[in-house]
């Protein structure tokens, strides 16, 4: 049960899927999607303090934002793994059974928050500001979970940051020709050796992280932050999503439905966040 990164050095043994209490286990990648659902509120109502809100007001959303999510999560994954779906339809309900998509939890989410505004009469825009940076520290922490269950990884690599995992503890559906035919063998145990995408969406989804909380004491309208997040956060995920052995597609067009929706997001905010800066520009001085 170790993950080792070969050319780092580095050797991580005992690294197990689950946490038996008593007899009881409770899986690792549930405890960490509950320590990043949490501390994405706490930064979430740390901006609002920041910013003259009312932190309750987010106690609130959160509630809210983290069911939809959850269920947006899977709806996503359940839509887009739909072969499988429809022949085992009880699966459907079996989270214990993985298959979440954090783009169906994104989704959920604004869609929550858009609604959640309208009911209590708030700026959509404001709050989706002000709740980016807990959502994207949320996906940070949220990342470890797939470490933690040898998944989200991509293709063979060599390169610098390759990772190596024993093959019998990763799904035989995310093993592709070149994976399985640059088998490390150590110690008589058959390793797979891979891209750590995980590793490279949370180290991406940090700096992001960094830019809009220094960028947001600077914003000059509601949903610059926002706009920036997608941006920013989009562009990590194409190039990451081209690298997974585990896409989701769309449906029969063989293409990656979260690379192509993180390409239409990039557009779609730089669009807005280059007409927010010419009207700006040009808006007549006083």
């Amino acid at each position: 049960m170790d993950i080792r990164f070969p050319h780092l050095g580095i050797e991580l043994a005992h690294i197990g899927k689950v946490l038996n209490i008593g007899g009881f286990e409770i899986a690792y990648y549930g405890i960490i999607m509950a320590l990043g659902m949490a501390a994405g509120y706490f930064m979430a109502a740390w901006q609002a303090r920041r910013t003259g809100q009312n932190p309750e007001l987010y106690l609130d959303l959160a509630l809210w934002d983290i069911i939809f999510s959850v269920i947006g999560a899977r709806c996503y994954y359940v839509i887009f793994s739909w072969g499988y779906y429809s022949e085992h339809p009880a699966e459907i309900f079996n989270l214990r059974g993985g298959g979440m998509a954090i783009y169906g939890g994104v989704i959920g989410g604004v869609l929550t928050t858009f609604i959640f505004a309208r009911i209590r009469k708030q700026s959509f825009l404001q709050l989706a500001d002000t709740a980016c940076p807990g959502l994207l520290i949320g996906q940070i922490i949220g990342r470890w979970g797939n470490f933690f269950n040898r998944e989200a990884f991509g293709d063979y690599t060599n390169s610098l940051f390759a990772m190596q995992i024993p093959k019998r503890d990763v799904r035989p559906s995310d093993l592709t020709n070149s994976i399985l035919s640059h088998l490390v063998s150590i110690d008589g145990v058959s390793y797979i050796q891979v891209h750590p995408t995980f590793l490279y969406e949370l180290l991406w989804n940090s700096l992001g992280l960094v830019l809009l909380l220094v960028f947001m004491p600077k914003k000059q309208y509601h949903g610059q932050i926002f706009l920036l997040y997608l941006l920013t956060y989009g562009l990590g995920r194409v190039w990451i999503e081209g690298l997974r052995t585990d896409q989701l597609l769309l449906f029969e067009t063989g293409i990656p439905v979260s690379q192509l929706l993180s390409g239409l997001l990039v557009l779609f905010a730089a669009g807005c966040l280059l007409y927010q800066m010419g009207k700006r520009k040009h808006k007549p001085a006083g």
